[in-house]
């Protein structure tokens, strides 16, 4: 099988093959996305709910993206990794988004960036990161770093005006090179509509089936994000209950002295333990100088 990269998003469309990503924010879950097959890994600002326990993505900054990301790449280096610009890394200059998405890449290691919305500026920054060869992938609706301005978490695109800003504001983001454009939380009519439209590939998340990809968070797949599960999310794996019942048995082996047992044990001769408890004792009384302890050619005080 060929490796994906943002070549392989076109062509999928072209080929109606669908595009399977999900997002991953360290070493561990990328492995595992990397070992199931998933296409494309984004390490998403929302790493600031799932990993940081903030209730909004805004308080994620340049610096938690940055080690998010190289520890994803590390983890998955056979996979197309997109790292996220998190709010206020762009949205205050061009200058700044073209330096920010260059620390993705260059620190970070990521193949490509992802960035919110279709104004003037954001289309700006992703025409000039297109023409300086970083590939870029827009998100338009529930854009939750604009969540505030948006009233909450909540479907976008239900009404006609909307409906047609947010297909505009795709043909834009298509027209300026946007190589895809994640969808979050809008009808599935508005959402094949889009699809049909633009000639980047459309990415799911909320957005019904007829998008060319879908994306969706680790946690929210593996069971892990606790008592809530958005509507648009499934659990493919109870990776909660199961990490919670491992646990479990952990510490009700430790408590009955059960684990660690002879295969996790390592031994040493018991004289070697003697001869350091004669030489810590010398130490303690005086009769040998520290510095010996520091040295290791010194000699040491033979067991008695």
């Amino acid at each position: 099988m060929s490796r994906f990269t943002a070549t392989t998003f076109a062509r999928y469309k072209d080929q109606g093959k669908r595009i399977v990503m999900c997002t991953a924010y360290d070493v561990a879950q990328a492995r595992i996305a990397q070992a199931a097959g998933i296409d494309a890994i984004l390490v998403g600002d929302s790493l600031g709910n799932t990993i940081l326990g903030y209730d909004t993505t805004l308080p994620v900054t340049m610096d938690d993206m940055v080690r998010a990301t190289a520890a994803v790449v590390k983890g998955a280096p056979d996979t197309f990794i997109v790292g996220d610009l998190p709010f206020m890394s762009y949205q205050a200059s061009f200058t700044d988004g073209m330096y920010n998405a260059g620390r993705l890449m260059k620190e970070g290691g990521a193949a490509a960036v992802k960035l919110e919305g279709a104004s003037p500026l954001a289309l700006d920054l992703v025409e000039g990161l297109t023409e300086a060869g970083v590939p870029v992938i827009g998100h338009l609706g529930l854009t939750p770093q604009s969540v505030n301005a948006l009233g909450g978490f909540k479907t976008q695109g239900k009404d006609a005006l909307a409906a047609a800003n947010l297909m505009i504001d795709a043909e834009a983001l298509a027209a300026v090179g946007a190589m895809a454009i994640v969808l979050e939380c809008i009808p599935a009519e508005l959402a094949r509509a889009v699809t049909e439209r633009v000639d980047c590939a459309t990415i799911s998340i909320g957005a019904g089936p007829d998008c060319d990809g879908e994306i969706q968070v680790f946690h929210d797949l593996c069971g892990l994000g606790g008592d809530f599960t958005p509507r648009h999310a499934h659990h493919f794996a109870e990776g909660g209950e199961a990490l919670t019942a491992g646990l479990s048995d952990y510490a009700t082996a430790v408590r009955d002295r059960a684990f660690p047992g002879e295969d996790q044990t390592t031994h040493v001769d018991p004289q070697v333990i003697s001869e350091a408890i004669t030489q810590v004792e010398a130490l303690l009384d005086g009769r040998v100088s520290p510095d010996l302890f520091e040295d290791p050619d010194k000699s040491r005080p033979e067991a008695s």
